[in-house]
């Protein structure tokens, strides 16, 4: 009777588990095939009946965050950061912390952006972040010059990517139209877009939307519409078709493409590709340069820098192009850069989540000019930008009216468009680029890669950089009004400081900032945790891999040894006593070679480091094999020191 209950028990539980691994294979094809609206509800289910894995945590947050639901990818995400041995990738932190800011947690991203910022040093997007720690006071300090106000032509869908076409405003919908089978776009549950046109009345508000023309709008996306100033010439957005049919390609990825329409007795006709468009990547969402001899657009073809770029194409007399150019990477991050529009007085608009704003998609502003590489770029502030995605504004200076879209609490649908008036005019002529050098204050003798940190008078950090090879350092954006100090450290120096007044329109001399050496070699035996006051090296349970947090740490070991060639250290790993005195030295002997190799991997001479393990026989504590203990105070003993044996 046992073996009976046994076997049944057996046979149930493969069975459970067998239907639990469809599910997942089910939600995973659902996720490769960027169907995320029902491979979140898969994954969802598979989490209620207890299924839990880093790949469910993973692409559960992945998939809302691509849907921008950004409080469950929040969600997500942090349950995968938390989770014990996950590997997670510096891409995940970044997108954790922008969720983050979604749901107003800025304190928390910031945590987390210098996390992303330790392991990605050299992203932009992690330098922009270190460059501008106070970019939420910036952004207030530009903040109300619009007054917004919610469409009523709006649907319970996606309304976006508004365009001025003669008396006309042409946008992106996904609404209803009452026919009888309704097009789903699985990437969101969302019916397919098409272009629509409402009529301005008297008072200057869209009314009446309709399509804007029916044999123009195929079973695809149509989206994203520019128009020439004579109402002529339509370029606009569509998906990859197959005699209008929706079309992937051999990924499973129906791309974006621009097309142009030419306005033939009051009808759409000659759609035609634009002849950059490719079948392995996206060209979408374009904008005519003021003069429309330029054709501004987003995409991911090969060169872009991030997973989506501004690109611009000249557009000849004869109607060819020239080859694409990327706007460079003053422009460009390693994320989002969309939606771009150009106003009359040559002003680019475009939408981010590379650059530092308030969460999800912001936007921007910078002057076009021919290199991007020297631009100013301004967020443009609250109440345009929000916690949520904001993107695809236009703007008319002569009426000093506009209109954008978001996915803001409290709208009507999925994303609405707004219209807004602007109360005051941007300031886009920041000042010019402020230069500077770090000294020895005995020798007078530049100091390379001395730390430099700028602060107002409220103590408030505005700026951090490092001084290059010859000691010298630059200083960008720094736009107000203000007496600033400036302050320079570096490893054997006293802290300098000095200061300086930023005054409009008024030419600044470089900045000197002088150091005063000191020696400050840690002795034999010391710990360089403890003497560089860093966080411990700690460990999880019964593991050895380096933490995120502890990558943190052994960068800032690996800098000091780099910077004192003469020094040799000892890695001493540690368990807590919680297993045979064996098995505790043998795990942590794990964790000293763990630690060593790290440091190794990094480029530190291997008759440099050494590593042992003493298993719990240091413990720190008195949490001993006989003492009850909080997981706390055990996790003080699972760690790793760096105990100086020659300087």
């Amino acid at each position: 009777m046992k073996f009976k209950y046994i076997t049944l028990a057996f046979l149930f539980c493969c069975a459970f588990t067998n239907a639990q691994t469809k599910k997942e294979k089910k939600a995973d094809d659902k996720f490769e095939s960027y169907q995320y609206a029902e491979a979140i509800d898969v994954y969802e289910r598979l989490i209620d009946l207890g299924y839990t894995s880093e790949t469910i945590y993973r692409k559960l947050a992945n998939s809302n965050y691509l849907n921008a639901r950004y409080e469950n990818a929040a969600k997500w995400y942090e349950m995968l950061v938390n989770l014990e041995g996950a590997n997670v990738d510096p891409e995940e932190v970044y997108k954790y912390a922008l969720s983050l800011k979604s749901i107003g947690e800025y304190e928390k991203s910031d945590t987390w952006m210098r996390k992303f910022d330790d392991i990605k040093q050299y992203d932009s997007r992690a330098s922009l972040f270190e460059n501008n720690t106070d970019y939420l006071k910036v952004i207030e300090k530009n903040s109300g010059r619009y007054n917004i106000k919610n469409l009523e032509i709006n649907s319970s869908v996606s309304e976006f990517s508004p365009a001025y076409y003669n008396d006309k405003l042409v946008f992106s919908s996904a609404r209803d139209t009452g026919t009888v089978r309704r097009t789903i776009n699985e990437w969101n549950n969302q019916p397919f877009l098409n272009l629509y046109a409402a009529q301005f009345n008297e008072e200057g508000t869209p009314i009446n939307a309709g399509k804007l023309d029916r044999k123009l709008n195929k079973k695809t996306h149509e989206s994203s519409a520019i128009f020439t100033k004579d109402g002529n010439t339509m370029y606009f957005t569509r998906n990859n078709s197959d005699n209008g049919r929706f079309a992937r390609d051999k990924d499973g990825v129906s791309r974006l493409k621009l097309y142009r329409a030419t306005k033939v007795n009051d009808e759409w006709k000659k759609v035609t590709e634009l002849p950059f468009n490719g079948d392995d990547f996206s060209v979408a969402h374009p904008a005519l340069s003021p003069d429309e001899t330029k054709l501004y657009f987003a995409s991911d073809m090969p060169g872009t820098r991030g997973m989506s770029d501004l690109f611009v194409v000249d557009i000849i007399a004869d109607g060819t192009f020239s080859a694409p150019r990327n706007l460079g990477n003053k422009i460009n991050t390693e994320s989002r850069e969309t939606f771009p529009f150009v106003s009359k007085n040559n002003i680019l608009y475009f939408a981010s989540d590379g650059h530092p704003g308030l969460g999800g998609l912001d936007i921007f502003a910078t002057q076009v000019t021919d290199n991007f590489n020297d631009s100013y770029i301004l967020n443009v502030g609250k109440p345009v930008n929000s916690k949520q995605d904001d993107f695809s504004l236009i703007f008319d200076e002569d009426t000093q009216k506009g209109f954008f879209a978001s996915n803001r609490d409290g709208g009507k649908g999925y994303d609405d468009i707004y219209s807004f008036i602007q109360t005051k005019e941007l300031n886009l002529n920041c000042y010019n680029t402020i230069t500077g050098t770090a000294v020895n204050l005995k020798t007078g003798a530049s100091i390379a890669d001395a730390a430099i940190q700028v602060k107002d008078k409220e103590n408030t950090l505005v700026f951090e950089t490092k001084t290059d090879t010859k000691g010298n350092f630059t200083l960008n954006d720094i736009c107000w009004d203000d007496t600033y100090t400036l302050l320079g450290e570096k490893i054997e120096f006293e802290q300098g400081t000095t200061s300086f007044t930023m005054e409009r329109n008024k030419e600044l001399k470089p900045v000197i900032v002088k150091l005063n050496p000191i020696k400050r070699a840690a002795p034999i035996g010391t710990d360089l945790t403890k003497y560089l006051k860093l966080d411990p090296i700690y460990f999880d349970l019964d593991k050895s891999f380096i933490r995120i947090d502890g990558q943190i740490t052994m960068q800032q070991v690996f800098a000091y040894l780099k910077e004192y060639p003469e020094v040799v250290i000892e890695v001493r790993s540690h368990t807590d006593a919680r297993a045979t005195n064996e098995y505790n030295l043998a795990l942590s002997n794990r964790r000293a070679k763990e630690t060593v190799k790290y440091l190794l991997d990094n480029g530190i001479a291997p008759e440099r480091v050494s590593g042992k393990g003493f298993g719990e026989s240091e413990l720190t504590n008195n949490c001993d094999s006989n003492s009850k203990c909080s997981e706390e105070e055990h996790q003080k003993n699972r760690r790793s020191e760096f105990i100086v044996v020659q300087n």
